[in-house]
């Protein structure tokens, strides 16, 4: 086969692999799993693996909702500890909503939740200038239908560590 038939075969399939309609995953493109790279296992209390599956990276809110619940706030205290252990990390908080409404109100909705999220965290000791809020909305679910049960896991705040930014 001549380069330029391979050259536009890979174009062609690389541009239907950008039509995926997969849910969204939050670890992919720079989350906390332990994808290549991570540090650590998930038994080790300094690594990201251990934050995201044994303290947990995200939390989860009610219906058009900004609010954080008790089940959050454990979370998140978990995460304010952990960050205050592991001054090598910062964080990105990614604010999601589910698939009713607006993209501008789900992108406001996801930004309050965001930064309720943010809040928590400095008001337990983290400083703020160690976490970024950023929202998607509804443009990355975690799961596709319309149902309850699929729009309760898409109403979320992640928090995604970044290292070495810390300075």
């Amino acid at each position: 086969m001549s380069g330029l038939k391979i050259a536009l075969v890979m174009a062609a399939a690389l541009g239907l692999g950008a039509c995926s309609n997969a849910a969204w995953d939050d670890t992919r493109f720079g989350g906390s799993g332990a994808g290549a790279g991570a540090a650590g296992s998930v038994s080790d209390p300094t690594s990201p693996a251990y934050f995201q599956q044994a303290i947990g990276d995200r939390v989860l809110f009610a219906v058009d909702q900004s609010t954080l619940s008790p089940e959050a706030e454990a979370t998140l205290q978990g995460q304010a500890q952990w960050l205050l252990s592991n001054t090598d990390y910062n964080v990105t908080i990614q604010g999601h909503a589910d698939e009713q409404g607006t993209r501008e109100y789900n992108l406001a909705l996801g930004a309050r939740r965001a930064n309720a999220a943010r809040e928590f965290l400095i008001s337990q000791g983290v400083a703020g200038n160690r976490i970024q809020v950023v929202s998607f909305g509804k443009e990355r679910p975690l799961e596709i239908c319309s149902a309850e049960s699929c729009y309760a896991k898409n109403r979320r705040a992640v928090t995604v560590l970044a290292s070495g930014l810390t300075g």
